[in-house]
């Protein structure tokens, strides 16, 4: 493959608006793809795999490179190690293939380096996990994510959308996880795809999807997802309700809401109504009166790793902190909102129990009225990414 010096330099100012700008992986690379329109499908790939690769293993780059910040070299050791031709280039006369391969083979023995994770994170998910699980699942993390999709039946029954995927000659598969997902194997445009245009489909993890059917909404039944976000699990009640019952969909931020109508109009989905949480008086028309209530409450997200590996290097103990007092408070008082007899599904994007158990057993110790159910736990090495639920059921 020949190496191209705008595209490694394209790939340098990526990584460096990452790790010194502070800016997401996805939207520094949405910026310069949008920058450079005239690149072609091979030009986009070669960018957009060297960021992410160097992103999930940036200490492992850093150490071969012996820079945090030399980004033009790191992205040359990521040419060496996937076997490319390293150009000639009078940049490139101080790094040599076999220095690069043989750092990398010693570094191979020390996990923390190797599977790229800061200290503190790296002793953080011992803790949390213990040694064998954490290192396992810490390597899982770093494998990208799959394109995962689900059918939407608002729109069709899932056979009616696989025949249409076919007539496209798009490839699918479907998956055991839930009965409307399946995963593209090759990398798609999806947002060009008449049929996501159409609304017969939504991106969702798989993972994600089984949240939902977790709560198992009744067709009559006033359903409550109080951080709706953009509303994916708000959509998916939608359809599992068949358009029936209710569905509040509420969020602190008004964006993420106004992005839901959207996706709820293109989805069908017309038992979706949104309210904005200003105050704690937001809350108060829906005191005692929800039959599910899902708390998808912000987390470290450290299950979903495999698609924001950016996210790893923002973190922080102090931030984890901060999240997991915000988790209490709102379990504290959203589910205020939940009616006697109801049942309330708690769940995150985490792998972390302080996050997940942890958070359901204080709030039980707390509040009598309440009673636990079952759990689920999702882990990353299992193919997709990690999310934790508990249901728990209101006594009186």
């Amino acid at each position: 493959m020949k190496i191209y010096k705008n595209l490694v330099n394209a790939a340098a100012e990526t990584l460096q608006e990452i790790f010194e700008q502070n800016r997401y992986a996805d939207k520094a690379i949405e910026k310069k793809f949008k920058s450079h329109p005239q690149w072609g499908s091979r030009d986009r790939r070669f960018v957009a795999e060297a960021v992410y690769d160097i992103v999930r293993y940036k200490r492992l780059y850093s150490a071969l490179v012996r820079s945090e910040k030399n980004y033009w070299f790191m992205v040359a050791a990521w040419v060496i190690l996937k076997e490319y031709d390293l150009p000639d280039w009078p940049e490139f006369y101080n790094l040599k293939r076999e220095n690069i391969k043989a750092d990398f083979k010693a570094l191979k023995s020390e996990p923390v380096v190797a599977e790229s994770y800061p200290d503190w994170l790296w002793e953080f998910g011992y803790k949390e996990l213990g040694e064998m699980v954490w290192e396992k699942e810490a390597k899982a993390l770093n494998e990208p994510a799959k394109l995962v999709f689900r059918a939407n039946t608002l729109k069709a029954p899932t056979s009616e959308l696989e025949k249409k995927l076919q007539a496209l000659s798009v490839p699918f598969e479907k998956l055991p996880q839930s009965k409307e997902a399946y995963v593209f194997p090759k990398k798609e445009n999806v947002f060009k795809n008449p049929l996501f245009k159409e609304g017969y489909f939504e991106i969702q993890d798989a993972g994600s999807q089984q949240i939902a059917s977790f709560l198992n909404p009744g067709t009559n039944d006033l359903v409550i997802d109080a951080c709706a976000g953009a509303g994916g699990k708000s959509l998916h009640l939608a359809a599992l309700m068949k358009n029936k019952g209710r569905v509040v969909s509420l969020d602190v931020e008004a964006w993420k809401l106004e992005e839901l109508k959207k996706r709820a109009k293109r989805a069908g989905a017309f038992n979706i109504e949104t309210r904005l949480i200003e105050n704690e008086k937001s809350l108060s028309p829906f005191l005692a009166k929800a039959d599910k209530l899902l708390l998808d409450v912000p987390c470290s997200g450290s299950g979903v790793l495999k698609r924001n590996p950016d996210a790893k290097w923002k973190l922080s103990e102090e931030s984890i902190a901060r999240t997991k007092a915000l988790q209490q408070k709102i379990l504290n008082d959203y589910s205020a909102m939940l009616k006697p007899g109801g049942e309330l599904v708690y769940s995150t994007c985490s792998i972390f129990p302080s996050e997940n158990r942890e958070q359901v057993d204080f709030f039980l110790n707390h509040h009598p009225e309440f009673e636990y159910k079952e759990e689920k736990t999702l882990l990353p090495s299992e193919g997709f990414d990690g999310f934790y639920m508990a249901r728990l059921l209101k006594k009186c």
